[in-house]
C-alpha cells in the first residue's frame, strides 16, 4: 500500500523560507514521477514543481521558478519543496503526488500561510 505524507508547512512571514517534506511507503521515489501541488482557497489546483524518474529532470511552474526547488533523496525515500522569497500569493496546502505506470498516488497535504 502506498503512503505520502507531508510535512514542513506552517506560517512564514513574506520574505521567509520553508522546506516541505514528502514522506514516501509502499513506492520508490527514484520510480515515480514525483510532483508538488498547491490548492489556494476558491482556486483550482496547480502543478508547482515535478521532478522525473529517469534523470531527475526538474520543472516548475513560471509563479515559482528561481525561488522553489523539488528534489528528492533516494535513500531516505523522501521528496523536497524547498520554497524561498515566499510572497502572499503562495498561502496554499501543497500536496505531493507520486506517478509510476497507471498509478497515481496523493498526500493528504500540508498548510503554508505566508503572512506578516
Amino acid at each position: 500500500q502506498v503512503h505520502l505524507v507531508e510535512s514542513g508547512g506552517g506560517l512564514v512571514q513574506p520574505g521567509g523560507s520553508l522546506r516541505l517534506s514528502c514522506a514516501a511507503s509502499g513506492i520508490t521515489v527514484s520510480s515515480a514521477v514525483m510532483r508538488w501541488y498547491r490548492q489556494a482557497p476558491g482556486k483550482e489546483r496547480e502543478l508547482v514543481a515535478t521532478i522525473t524518474n529517469a534523470d531527475g529532470t526538474t520543472n516548475y511552474a513560471d509563479s515559482v521558478k528561481g525561488r522553489f526547488t523539488i528534489s528528492r533523496d533516494n535513500t531516505r525515500n523522501m521528496v523536497y519543496l524547498q520554497m524561498n522569497s515566499l510572497k502572499p500569493e503562495d498561502t496554499a496546502v501543497y500536496y505531493c503526488r507520486a506517478l509510476r505506470s497507471l498509478h497515481d498516488y496523493w498526500g493528504q497535504g500540508t498548510q503554508v500561510t505566508v503572512s506578516s
